[in-house]
């Protein structure tokens, strides 16, 4: 059942924090707990500590022995009292505290700021970009001659003291340097409480758990509320990262919110999720003990920095954000693998036949859309899928070793000399922590293909023949395992565009070829790994969700409509409740995005919380304010329809609602291929080519005795059985 934790006030800010009451033993003796982290995951020296006591008693505190009680200040009612406790030991702390007669003792344990925590091994080697972001050259910590050159030796870790600036934004819309004097390009701002004051922001960055952070809020018109920007893209690691412009979203910090953002939760930077998750607890633990607890902290960002707003929920509860507002959003990246990589096996196979010169008709295999009047990037002419536009240069992004888009200038200050050739580029060996290590030194990959019949749905229907059903599951093969990849060519490698002959926007090079082409078995340590990870949405979340995109099917773009229902489907497995999740959709001009429902989002938001903080007996669902439910807009954002059956036609078989019958949701080639709308199936169950063709599986097709033969010599292992 999904609810809230039972609401806290921490009096000494004022506020309410997301986080259980801890009982008072009997007869006034003090109870003890970390406010700003777990206390067994404590970083960077201190952590805000609360002891509450019996009205009127006399506290004391000590840490390791040393009395520290001057820190604590009453709470409001003086029932409680909260403190900063710094000066920690690296590792094992004690916490004692004293009410009267009676004593208790907690626990902490103190993690470096470079961390980690739990995320396991840092990965090396790592590209320091502190200079890059203004915070001058890392920090010396090693002088063996490893990771950046840099004062008094080398910095492996990319470590950077504080920066605190004043900045203010102009007129002109930048943000500068705040000088002694008001300039005269001063603008001011409205605040969510409705003061107008000057746009004057404090900003403090530095780094932790080795990625660069940014903590920012209105100098005068803080309101109380926090706002994690996360950001999406493709990275695969090894590289400190660089801040985004959400770092100082101008219309969160002109609203009053506070504004947390890190290089470390980009995925642009890197898509390990666990250190991704382990670097938001850490700064949102920073900020908690530099200002205070916030009313609540709502998480923000698309793509990838939408997926990191289900993990985190999931896995940390309300220790990283409070609500979500996702945008463009995902369940996860991890399973989106199991479906992307098959885009430029079928393209390979469709751009070399014939049968597929109309585009429109690749949906038959890809799920995903297609259109012969979108343009093509890579042909130069008109037609174009999904799979091209949105997704085409990731599949050798995550599986080749040899290639990588991270080719900065800081490479040449890393030392041994030849570093960087070290490294597998590959989203497994960025997760080598969580995926492990095969026999052959290269990170176990979780992608399989063995059984899956691409098509199969489209045979069903009669749209594809028998014929082309065998011949695509014969052809497309699967991808080569790691150790056998090659170099890729033109377009990846832009050297290679002088020859004509190395143009391979599929990465054919590096796919079984044969008839029947040979299919890529998962490794099972691999799957196993990652489904108990934490990086695969299982739909356990609690905390209220908007969930919105811009509809971009007819643009092709790879933020396609159904992942925001396969989010939902999956939290109707967890626990059948997914009441706690609302989906809007705006439509999106010919030419791209238009309105932007996200300031409507962030209002609803702050009246769903103001209304479990005063109601929390109500619970996430309980609460919803009268705009907290399923919608769609206009592209100039207006309200087409809202309520509870607009959706419906997409996880149920009610006929399409008002806003499904406007925005049509497209498949994938693994639903096409008989798996489930979740797309959570890394390595299907396989049955007896007999045993499918008994049970009907292919519809009105009978397949002749040849024809039997050859789907059995095209699946020795036999056929998916989802």
């Amino acid at each position: 059942m999904k609810c809230v934790k039972a609401l806290v006030v921490v009096a000494s800010v004022a506020c309410l924090v997301a986080v259980p009451t801890p009982a008072l033993a009997e007869r006034g003796a003090p109870a003890l707990d970390v406010l700003s982290s777990r206390a067994d995951q404590v970083s960077g020296g201190d952590a805000l500590v609360r002891v509450r006591v019996s009205r009127g008693v006399r506290l004391k505190v000590l840490r390791n022995g040393e009395d520290v009680t001057s820190v604590f200040k009453a709470d409001p009612g003086g029932e409680s009292f909260t403190g900063l406790v710094s000066g920690l030991y690296e590792g094992d702390n004690t916490i004692k505290a004293q009410a009267g007669p009676f004593k208790e003792t907690l626990r902490l344990r103190n993690h470096p700021i470079g961390g980690p925590i739990f995320s396991g091994p840092h990965q090396y080697p790592f590209l320091c970009k502190t200079e890059r972001a203004g915070l001058g050259a890392p920090v010396a910590d090693n002088q063996e001659g490893q990771g950046y050159r840099t004062n008094g030796g080398w910095s492996r870790d990319c470590f950077a003291p504080v920066l605190k600036e004043r900045l203010y934004r102009s007129t002109a819309g930048t943000f500068k340097t705040m000088p002694a004097e008001r300039p005269a390009d001063m603008s001011t701002t409205t605040t969510l409480d409705g003061r107008t004051v000057d746009f004057v922001i404090r900003r403090e960055r530095g780094v932790i758990n080795r990625f660069l952070y940014s903590i920012a809020m209105l100098e005068d018109g803080y309101n109380g509320r926090a706002v994690y920007r996360f950001d999406g893209g493709v990275g695969i690691g090894h590289d400190q990262g660089q801040l985004g412009g959400s770092a100082l979203d101008s219309y969160g910090l002109g609203k009053g919110y506070a504004i947390l953002h890190s290089s470390g939760t980009r995925t642009s930077t890197h898509y390990n999720l666990i250190v991704g998750g382990e670097t938001a607890l850490m700064l949102k633990e920073r900020f908690v003990e530099q200002y205070g607890m916030p009313l609540y902290t709502v998480g923000m960002g698309g793509s990838g920095g939408a997926i990191q707003q289900y993990l985190y929920a999931q896995n940390y509860g309300t220790k990283v954000i409070d609500a979500a507002i996702p945008q463009y959003s995902y369940p996860d990246m991890v399973t989106q693998t199991i479906h992307v990589g098959d885009c430029e096996l079928l393209e390979n196979y469709m751009d070399h036949n014939p049968r597929w010169a109309s585009w429109d008709s690749r949906s038959a295999l890809i799920g995903m859309n297609a259109s012969d009047t979108v343009d093509n990037p890579y042909t130069g002419k008109k037609g174009s899928d999904e799979c091209v536009r949105g997704w085409r240069g990731l599949t050798p992004l995550t599986m080749n070793p040899l290639w990588t888009s991270n080719n900065d200038a800081e490479w040449a200050k890393m030392d041994p000399p030849g570093v960087k050739d070290t490294v597998q580029w590959t989203h497994w060996d960025d997760l080598r922590n969580v995926y492990g290590v095969g026999p052959d030194g290269y990170a176990r990959s979780t992608w399989d293909n063995v059984g899956v019949q691409y098509g199969l749905s489209a045979l069903v229907k009669g749209v594809i023949t028998a014929a082309e059903f065998l011949d695509v599951n014969a052809r497309a093969g699967g991808w080569k395992e790691a150790a056998d990849m090659v170099a890729e060519g033109c377009p990846f490698v832009a050297a290679a565009c002088q020859d004509a002959a190395q143009f391979d926007p599929w990465s054919a090079r590096n796919i079984t070829t044969g008839d029947p082409a040979p299919r890529r078995a998962g490794d099972p340590i691999a799957i196993k790994n990652v489904e108990r990870s934490g990086l695969v949405f299982r739909g356990d979340i609690a905390i209220p969700v908007i969930d919105w995109r811009h509809y971009l099917e007819d643009q092709l773009d790879m933020h396609n409509s159904r992942q925001s229902f396969v989010s939902r489907q999956r939290m109707l497995d967890y626990d059948g409740n997914a009441s706690n999740q609302v989906i809007w959709f705006t439509d999106a001009r010919p030419d791209g995005p238009a309105f932007d429902q996200t300031p409507e989002a962030l209002q609803v938001m702050d009246e769903w919380m103001a209304n479990i903080r005063s109601r929390p007996w109500r619970g996430v669902a309980g609460n919803k304010p009268a705009k907290a439910v399923d919608r769609c807009f206009a592209t100039d954002g207006s309200e087409i329809a809202a309520g509870p059956r607009v959706w419906d036609g997409i996880l149920d078989r009610h006929a399409a609602g008002a806003c499904t019958a406007r925005f049509p949701v497209y498949d994938t080639s693994r639903v096409v291929a008989g798996g489930p709308l979740q797309g959570n199936v890394y390595k299907c169950r396989l049955q007896p080519v007999s045993r499918a063709i008994a049970r009907g599986l292919y519809g009105a097709w009978r397949p002749s005795p040849a024809e039997r033969a050859r789907l059995e010599a095209i699946f020795p292992s036999g056929v998916c059985d989802y």
